[in-house]
């Protein structure tokens, strides 16, 4: 226990110092946008997508040890900067996570590509480039909704607002997500980023983004992002948090380092040739490394001892004159490997760069870090950079209890669970989809944001479909035994793979409850999923009057909920 407390705080002087060293403006490297001087059009746009792709892909666990650089307050470092709501966070101490409250939001919602599960989904799902902290309450009811303007409020927070689109806005939903005037434009660009960075992905929600042809952005939605990043110009705030970015994972939004950018592709310029206009000739800028800058910190996030895990760190460079020479000394150096110790200059000066590999594989548990040194290449000098990561014990994961589905209508339901004790990351959410047949039509797992989320909205039912759904946790690779089943069938709650955790007697109009001991916080639901009669304490021999039908009964005194029949 003395050794992981000395490791915490060797972990939080690691996270002070980094913060010094992101404290200064960074510049856009020479020849960084090279690439797209002289093109216009599709070319243009997929110049963009070779351009931003090429990027350090980091864990979500440790996604915020890097919103402390990305999202602080500009005069309060240990404040959160939230573009949901006005509340007040603030870091934690251990650069693991803020003041209760905050999610870790993806602004284009992940359920539109389907999620982080697959390796190509996993780009999207942790690029800092669309991830912002965010109040709680806004993201749950901002949901999956896309942008849009709101006609009738149904939540307002005094910067988030969601409801019904106005005419001709939403792509087919009926609720919209409209952030503050102050960050349209902040959220504009991130979506014409997202629109070139992942074009090769396919939409499973469109109403804004599609395949279909390569502006992949939809009619509707560019109109509303052009005016929105018009009327809301690139901010000092855009300007530092995409230096901060380009810090911890090589990669730029180029719709802010060039605001004109979106006019060529989208907008009044759509045809014409981009032009850079650096007043610099490239070639005659002397050797340097474009991608990763000196001093960045790549936390590798958390692991379970007697398992690894790796990062791929893009090393990009610049008229380098001989190979570049990699070299890890310091602190815990052995618990890491690199895939080469040379890299090639001609792979390096490529526009692609050298994808470099950086192994986390612990030997003991505990805080880790070392320092990554570049060197040779036609370089004045060295420059280096820091590894860190944590090693914790196998998790042991009790299996959740699903609860029945509540917000039942002809088109959606909420997925419900019970919170396990233990620590985990996030909650997987198996569905699966059958027709009247019961042949399947649909099978998939969905990820929760993080282990606050204990349920989940699904807005994709349609009439004569069998619904069903189990829940795992997960935490550092591991992942809990399945919960029971919960079916939701064409016409509401059908069953509850579960045992009854209590007896009752069916009467006339009425039931009564057998229990061993008394059953709290009890609520009734009818197959629709809407909540009947809510009874703080129940005892045995209790009489529930209720019309006749078919009922679900939860309690926290007991974990598996139970079917009720009234004749």
């Amino acid at each position: 226990m003395k050794q992981i407390i000395t490791n915490k705080l060797v972990l939080i002087a690691v996270v002070v110092l980094s913060m010094a060293a992101f404290g200064a403006k960074a510049d856009v490297p020479a020849g960084y946008y090279t690439s797209l001087d002289g093109l216009s059009g599709q070319a243009l746009k997929n110049a963009i997508h070779e351009l931003t792709k090429v990027r350090t892909v980091h864990s979500y666990g440790s996604l915020w040890y890097y919103f402390r650089e990305t999202d602080r307050m500009a005069n309060d470092a240990s404040r959160v900067w939230d573009m949901y709501s006005d509340k007040t966070y603030y870091f934690t101490s251990n650069g693991t996570g803020a003041t209760s409250g905050m999610n870790r939001e993806h602004s284009l919602p992940k359920s539109w590509w389907g999620g982080g599960n697959e390796t190509q989904g996993y780009y999207a799902y942790t690029d800092l480039n669309h991830l912002y902290p965010s109040d709680g309450d806004a993201n749950l009811a901002k949901n999956n909704y896309p942008l849009g303007e709101v006609s009738t409020i149904k939540f307002d927070n005094g910067v988030t607002k969601v409801g019904t689109p106005v005419e001709g806005q939403g792509g087919g939903c009926t609720t919209v997500f409209e952030p503050d005037a102050r960050y349209k434009g902040d959220f504009a660009r991130t979506y014409f980023y997202m629109a070139a960075c992942y074009q090769d992905y396919t939409w499973k929600y469109k109403y804004m983004y599609s395949e279909d042809n390569w502006l992949t952005l939809t009619p509707w939605s560019i109109d509303l992002l052009l005016r929105w990043a018009r009327e809301d110009p690139v901010s000092d705030k855009e300007i530092a948090r995409n230096d901060a970015v380009y810090r911890c994972q090589n990669n730029r939004n180029p719709f802010i380092d060039n605001p004109d950018l979106m006019e060529y592709i989208w907008g009044d310029k759509y045809g014409e040739v981009f032009n850079v206009g650096s007043t610099t000739p490239v070639d005659d800028t002397p050797p340097e490394i474009i991608t990763p800058t000196n001093d960045m910190v790549f936390d590798l996030g958390q692991v379970a001892l007697g398992r690894s895990t790796s990062i791929t760190i893009p090393v990009k460079g610049h008229n380098l004159t001989n190979s570049l020479s990699l070299l890890l000394y310091r602190y815990d150096y052995q618990m890491f490997e690199l895939s080469v110790t040379s890299i090639d200059r001609t792979k390096a000066n490529s526009p692609e760069g050298y994808p470099l590999t950086v192994t986390y594989i612990p030997t003991e548990l505990g805080t880790h870090r070392a320092r990554l040194v570049f060197s040779d290449g036609g370089l004045t000098g060295s420059f280096g950079v820091s590894l860190m990561a944590e090693c914790l014990e196998v998790p042991t994961l009790s299996t959740p209890v699903a609860l029945e589905p509540t917000e039942v209508t002809d088109s959606c339901y909420t997925a419900v669970w019970e919170p396990v004790t233990e620590e985990v990351d996030y909650y997987l959410v198996n569905r699966v989809i059958y027709d009247m047949d019961r042949n399947v039509i649909d099978s998939e797992t969905f990820t929760t944001d993080d282990a606050s989320q204990t349920s989940m909205l699904f807005t994709d039912r349609q009439p004569g479909q069998y619904h069903t759904y189990t829940v795992q946790s997960y935490r550092l690779g591991y992942t809990s035994e399945p919960s029971q089943r919960i079916t939701l069938d064409p016409a509401g709650i059908s069953d509850i793979n579960a045992e009854l955790p209590f007896t009752y007697i069916s009467g006339d109009g009425y039931v009564l409850i057998k229990c061993g001991t008394p059953l709290h916080n009890v609520c009734i639901y009818n197959t629709s999923g809407q909540l009947v009669k809510r009874i703080p304490l129940l005892m045995n021999d209790a009489e529930l009057y209720l019309p006749m039908g078919v009922y679900v009964l939860t309690s926290t005194s007991r974990r598996i909920p139970g079917k009720l029949v009234v004749k």
